[in-house]
């Protein structure tokens, strides 16, 4: 078993999370001692507290402030997440995943005079050795931001309004941020949670996703309160051809690929009962997605007697070339005669998201339910279909409306001819070995506002068949499979 703190807290994490710390020591000091002491409160409060001078910091003379007001908005924002799995998995361990996020939104119109136009652009600086990659050993990775070290371009686009009803966006960016997305299923830490695993295990280099974003345009028309439908094509390959990690094949983001076989997206979302908006931060649905935003309040009550909820339906396709997961271009099985795979021609996927408010306690307090569901053919792909579903419930305490808590399942099931291909080898060989059927995952986690900019996420989940239950690499006969794990942890979230 490798040490627990070993990991963690060198450079910019021991940094942040020395400042983080520090902050969480003082508020809860100041909160425990001055809970009863009005006078002493309203002293305490009177200190500068961490984020009075973070934002000193950066804000230096106010110039942040000044070029956002001219139409330049900075935004900065980092996610800590130190999981560990204390029983299961290839091995024991600590993972530590981390994500500093450098974004800039530009009023092109107040700028540059150009009528309705936004730009927008980010960097992801990853940093971490991620708990799935090195001690779990499952598809579903534990945490949405675990991915390869890496500093790497992410967005990079302008967006056009056309008319009142519809804007176009042109440039790099990734499917995930927008479309087959949960609001609910958001708050959870398990990258399933984000953009749909199906997806993301079955397109090339993971298709349009965190961390990968791809040249593309997309259309998004909204013709009344209800309905939005939206359209896109992307680069069907973000990293382009080739085997392994996609992040080391396009290690900075700018790849800018053209070339390859395109994926084509739509989806229509009906939106019903929702009253006025919750507000949320500029261009946080650029950014905060696949499974890594801060909960947000339902809507207000709206006038009529129901509870909000949305429905989306949508559906990607792909026009590459794809390989069969069981038999080659003789139409025998690869397991018993190898050779080269029978090829496909382009690949797609289904889907259907439903987010429903079930019971508001009064306010923005209230307990909702999500439930997405996804499904793609069996021959040539390794997930033929995947689900996930859960309640949150937003004001658990009526004193802190703004903490957020959250019970998810997230399963993913093995296609038919993976698993076929799994039973040829064992016919063919006479050697016991798993068969691959699913993945799942459950999650339990709370999410706690600390300030208006800090939250902190306590978080647990169970990993079962991870791998898809796949041989454990640790056993050299390859009998048994990689067990369940147990994982606990926490996330840490600031935005300044």
């Amino acid at each position: 078993m490798r040490r627990w703190g070993a990991v963690c807290g060198r450079g910019v994490v021991r940094r942040i999370f020395t400042c983080s710390a520090g902050a969480l020591v003082w508020h809860s000091a100041a909160w425990a001692a001055n809970g009863s002491n009005p006078e002493a409160a309203a002293s305490t409060s009177a200190q500068p507290s961490f984020f009075d001078i973070w934002n000193e910091i950066t804000d230096p003379g106010g110039q942040r402030s000044r070029l956002e007001q001219a139409g330049l908005k900075f935004t900065f924002r980092y996610y800590g997440d130190a999981l560990g799995n204390p029983w299961g998995g290839v091995r024991q361990g600590l993972g530590y995943s981390g994500r500093f996020s450098a974004i800039v939104d530009a009023d092109l119109e107040k700028l540059a005079g150009w009528s309705g136009a936004t730009f927008h652009a980010s960097m992801h600086q990853i940093h971490g050795p991620g708990l799935s990659a090195n001690d779990v050993g499952n598809l579903m990775t534990v945490s949405s931001v675990e991915a390869s070290s890496a500093t790497r371009l992410f967005n990079l686009w302008i967006e056009q309004k056309l008319g009142s009803d519809a804007n176009v966006r042109v440039g790099q960016f990734a499917a995930s941020q927008e479309f087959a997305i949960s609001e609910d299923a958001n708050l959870f830490v398990n990258s399933a949670f984000g953009w749909p695993f199906l997806s993301s295990e079955n397109l090339p280099s993971g298709g349009p996703n965190y961390p990968e974003g791809t040249t593309g345009i997309r259309l998004k028309v909204t013709p009344n309160d209800q309905l939005t439908v939206m359209a896109a094509i992307f680069d069907g390959n973000p990293a382009g051809p080739g085997v392994g990690d996609p992040v080391l094949r396009d290690p900075y983001g700018v790849a800018f690929r053209v070339n390859d076989p395109p994926l084509y997206m739509a989806e229509m979302v009906y939106a019903y009962n929702q009253g006025e908006p919750a507000p949320t931060e500029e261009g946080a649905n650029q950014e905060d997605t696949h499974g890594q935003t801060s909960a947000r309040p339902p809507p207000a009550a709206s006038s009529g007697s129901g509870l909000p909820g949305t429905v989306k339906l949508g559906a990607w396709f792909h026009a590459g070339q794809f390989a069969d997961e069981r038999f080659n271009m003789q139409g025998y099985p690869l397991a018993v005669f190898g050779g080269v795979p029978l090829q496909h021609t382009g690949d797609f996927a289904v889907y259907g998201v439903i987010d429903q408010m079930l019971w508001r306690v009064g306010g923005d307090r209230g307990l909702s339910f999500f439930l997405r569901a996804t499904a793609s053919p069996s021959d040539r792909n390794l997930i033929g279909s995947y689900f996930d579903t859960g309640l949150t419930f937003g004001g658990p305490i009526a004193s802190r409306p703004n903490d957020f808590v959250g019970l998810g399942l997230a399963f993913g099931r093995v296609s038919r001819q993976a698993a076929g291909y799994d039973l040829d080898a064992v016919a063919f060989t006479g050697t016991p070995m798993p068969i691959r059927d699913y993945e799942a995952a459950i999650e339990l986690t709370y999410q706690v506002q600390l300030t208006k900019d800090w939250w902190l996420q306590p978080d647990l989940q169970y990993i079962i068949h991870p791998g898809g239950n796949v041989s454990n690499p640790l056993d050299p006969s390859g009998v048994s499979p990689i067990p369940n794990a147990f994982v606990a942890g926490a996330r840490t979230y600031l935005n300044f």
